[in-house]
């Protein structure tokens, strides 16, 4: 199977070299990389055709005008050529391993997507922490990845994504979340417990600048339309909202989910899943 390395990129082109050399480390070799520039304002598009240089495996597209984060994504998987797809941003970048090890378990029934362990970086990309996360619970309608588990390296199934709604292109921020929700609702989805993804952190990333405070509004949104789209109408007894109104109402219907005998229940579900399938 092919796979296509998805990049969005504005404005990120000085740190694309670092992504370039990890693509092309890859142990698994069967692979394009697809970049689409959302209009960069500075001279990313010219670093980054230089860097790919002649290289066929590389396709660098060009939006005419700034779209956003959802419309780009959602174009990226529409250019990619492979059966299963994963979005590295232009300034992380991927260890040697990553897609070999997601490729070995879309081999597995049923599944759609794979997560990995992903290694915050500082701004040189040297390591910082790691982000803890697991195996979540498979085919739970009131399972909403909040708080988040599912995460950097994200792959699937490109056939079945297009099966879905597909991202919402209004979203600027959680635009990602929406996709993995999404593709929850169609299959299994795999932990890969392994460090596959190297995660920058700069002031010129979208979560660590004003956007971040907006992402929980955006999320919220997500939760909520996935709500809707499964025909929940209680969460734990409560009321879901007709319509949407602000994001802590939403929020605090999952609350919940971080009381302790929840949270066994919910080990005791995933430690059965991981034995009977």
């Amino acid at each position: 199977m092919k796979f296509s390395v998805l990049i969005a990129n504005y404005n990120n082109g000085k740190y694309f070299k670092e992504c370039y050399d990890s693509i092309m480390a890859q142990e698994y070799k069967n692979w394009e990389a697809v970049i689409l520039d959302d209009a960069s304002t500075d001279d990313s598009v010219s670093i980054i055709r230089n860097i790919i240089g002649n290289d066929s495996r590389f396709r660098l597209f060009e939006n005419p005008v700034n779209s956003g984060v959802g419309i780009t994504k959602n174009k990226l998987i529409e250019l990619a050529e492979g059966e299963v797809c994963g979005f590295v941003d232009p300034d992380d970048a991927i260890t040697l391993t990553a897609i070999s090890s997601s490729m070995r378990n879309f081999q597995k029934k049923g599944v759609v997507l794979t997560y990995s362990v992903f290694m915050s970086c500082d701004k040189n990309l040297q390591p910082l922490h790691p982000f803890r996360t697991r195996q979540v619970k498979n085919n739970d309608p009131f399972f909403f990845n909040y708080p988040i588990q599912i995460a950097h390296f994200v792959c699937f199934d490109r056939k079945i994504y297009l099966q879905t709604e597909k991202m919402n292109t209004a979203m600027k921020i959680s635009e990602d979340q929406d996709l993995y929700l999404k593709m929850y609702e169609k299959g299994k989805v795999k932990f890969i417990d392994e460090v596959n993804y190297l995660y920058r952190l700069h002031s010129g990333g979208i979560s660590q600048n004003d956007n971040k405070s907006k992402s929980y509004e955006y999320f919220a949104k997500v939760i909520f339309n996935a709500m809707k789209r499964r025909n929940l109408k209680k969460i734990n007894g409560r009321n879901i909202p007709d319509e949407y109104t602000h994001s802590q109402e939403i929020y605090d219907l999952l609350e919940y989910q971080h009381s302790i005998p929840y949270r066994i229940k919910n080990k005791i579900s995933i430690f059965a899943q991981q034995i009977f399938g």
